[in-house]
Order: structure tokens, then C-alpha cells, then sequence
């Protein structure tokens, strides 16, 4: 690990003033630390905002929720009205890495943690989301865990989180702050399409810190769901997972959200099922073909062709689960 400098922030301003210049900022640290372990990172100085007024989880104005960038992965998954308005935020945070590791990362530093492809973590390896330019071994490589949506020739990495995935069903705005002022991103703009430059990754203007994440009173789900697929039975990233919520009313659907991962570079919302089943019958044949919708623009890799009918059945599943 090279060298670098720390400091501690106990206000936001203090932390952006001291982000700049190839520093980083630092939450719970269960990312990035690792990275700067294996050479892949290597900021000048880390500004370690753990301590700013941040953190907790309150009323919007609209009847909505705020969720503080400091705010743990724990304490918002056992938010009360995280678990009784978005259920499935809470089942999507519960569902990643450890409770150790959920105790330590927070909501700000989950929205920007980095692909866990391997090509990208290994230094020797060329990858353009880490050195732009040097091209993308995965595309000849081991992909079985890669995207089908969204990669171009450059890179296709997924991205790892599970609670942006759900966060996307939610419409959730992400908000920040810049030495010139506030800002907010909605999370459907937040994540820059892959294309000629992977290694931009968010529309975050540089410099700008997360401040807070908002999710909207219209997306309340009470029966919302996350489900997720993985190699293991937990401490492991999502091979496709699928947060949905569902309105049904006198049979037909009146409201729907469904989001994928683990299928793309960022948290995929399904527009051509939500679309399909959008006023029609809420029917397990109409679940289904909904996902068929769907994936029919999916463009699967060599390696792994099989996320295609593995989505489709899990958004068939939690359809069912939800309206059962």
C-alpha cells in the first residue's frame, strides 16, 4: 500500500475542502480499504467522514424518507419505517456481505463501491474501468458473472450492491454537496452508462459529496420483495437478484417496480416488464411473460448465456410471491 494522508472531518464543508487533489473520502472503509491493499487504489490523502452530522434516518417533507450518508448498512435495514415503507430495501441490505461488514459500511459509501470483477481487481490485469485505455480482458475471459444489459466492447462489469438495486425500484434522489453548493441525482441518472469510458462510473460532479439518500412517498411498497441469487448461501455478491413491488387492484395491476442486478453495470430498472403488466391482469402467465419482455433485449456473453432464463424465473418469483 503507498502512502498517503488522513484526516478526520467533523463538518461537511471541512471534508470538501480537504477532497480534492487525488483524495478520497472514506466511510466505512470495506471497499476501498481493500482496494488500496492490492494496489488498484491509491488515493493522496483519505478525508474520513464517518463523523459528520450525516448519519440517521428521517422524515421527508413529502412523507417520504432521508437516509443520512453515514448512516449504516445495520442501522437502516432495522429502521422500523425502512422495514414497515420499503421492505425491500431493508431485505436487500440484509443480504449483502456480514454483519461485521454491515455495521461498518455506510449508505453513501454502498452507492459508490467499486465492481467486484476480478480483471478489475487484479493490478496485472488490463481493465478499463482501472486504467482507461488498456482494454478488457474480461471479454475473452472468465464472464460467467458478468453483464448481459448495458456492456460495450470496453467493459462488462456488473456492479456489486444489492441496496442500489432496490433503491432503483424506489426511485431514490441522490443528494450531495459541492464547495459551490447542493445538488441532487436521480439514482435512474446517477450511474453513467458503461460505453467508451468505463472508468466513470457516476454523475457526481468531482469533488461532491453524498450527503443523503431520499426516497420518494410514491414509491411506499409495504409488499415490496428482494430476492437474490448467489454462489453461496451469504457473504457473496448477487449472480441476479430482482427488488419488485406490486399493486393489484379488482385483479388488475395499478402499480409496479421492478429492478435487476447483478445483470449490468449498474442497478437495471425493468421498463419493458413494468410496462407489459402495467394495467393488465395480474396473472402468473402475464408474470411471465412480462420477464420474457424484458429480457428479449438482453445480450448475453459467451460465459453466461444462463442469467438470461435465471432472471426471468426470479422476476416470475417474486411477481408470484408478492401477489400470492
Amino acid at each position: 500500500m503507498k502512502e498517503f494522508a488522513y484526516q478526520r472531518a467533523t463538518r461537511v464543508r471541512e471534508a470538501l475542502a480537504a477532497g480534492r487533489d487525488g483524495a478520497r473520502y472514506l466511510g466505512g472503509g470495506t471497499n476501498l480499504v481493500d482496494l488500496m491493499k492490492n494496489g488498484v487504489e491509491a488515493p493522496t490523502r483519505l478525508v474520513d467522514v464517518r463523523h459528520l452530522p450525516l448519519d440517521g434516518v428521517r422524515e421527508a417533507p413529502d412523507g417520504g424518507l432521508v437516509i443520512g450518508a453515514t448512516t449504516t448498512n445495520s442501522d437502516t435495514a432495522a429502521h422500523p419505517e425502512v422495514r414497515r415503507r420499503f421492505p425491500a430495501l431493508s431485505q436487500a441490505l440484509l443480504s449483502g456481505a456480514s454483519g461485521q461488514l454491515r455495521n461498518m459500511a455506510t449508505v453513501g459509501g454502498n452507492l459508490v463501491q467499486r465492481t467486484r470483477c476480478a480483471y478489475f481487481a487484479d493490478p496485472s490485469a488490463s481493465c478499463n474501468k482501472r486504467i482507461a485505455g488498456s482494454g478488457c480482458a474480461a471479454i475473452a475471459g472468465e464472464q460467467h458473472n458478468h453483464a448481459i444489459f448495458g456492456w460495450s466492447e470496453h467493459c462488462v462489469a456488473t456492479h456489486p450492491s444489492d441496496m442500489a438495486v432496490a433503491m432503483a425500484a424506489f426511485d431514490a434522489v441522490v443528494r450531495y454537496e459541492t464547495l459551490d453548493g447542493v445538488g441532487e441525482i436521480p439514482l435512474a441518472e446517477f450511474y453513467l452508462p458503461v460505453g467508451d469510458t468505463p472508468q466513470r462510473e457516476t454523475a457526481l460532479p468531482p469533488g461532491a459529496l453524498i450527503t443523503a439518500v431520499v426516497l420518494p412517498k410514491e414509491a411506499i411498497s409495504p409488499r415490496s420483495r428482494y430476492r437474490k441469487v448467489r454462489e453461496r448461501a451469504s457473504y457473496a455478491f448477487a449472480t441476479v437478484s430482482v427488488a419488485a413491488s406490486l399493486e393489484v387492484h379488482n385483479g388488475l395491476v395499478r402499480g409496479v417496480r421492478i429492478a435487476l442486478g447483478g445483470v449490468a453495470s449498474r442497478p437495471w430498472r425493468a421498463r419493458a416488464a413494468e410496462a407489459f403488466l402495467q394495467d393488465g391482469p395480474a396473472t402468473a402467465d402475464r408474470f411471465r411473460a412480462a420477464a420474457d419482455a424484458e429480457l428479449a433485449a438482453a445480450e448475453p456473453l459467451p460465459g453466461n448465456g444462463y442469467k438470461v432464463k435465471l432472471a426471468g424465473n426470479l422476476i416470475e418469483a417474486v411477481l408470484k410471491e408478492i401477489h400470492a
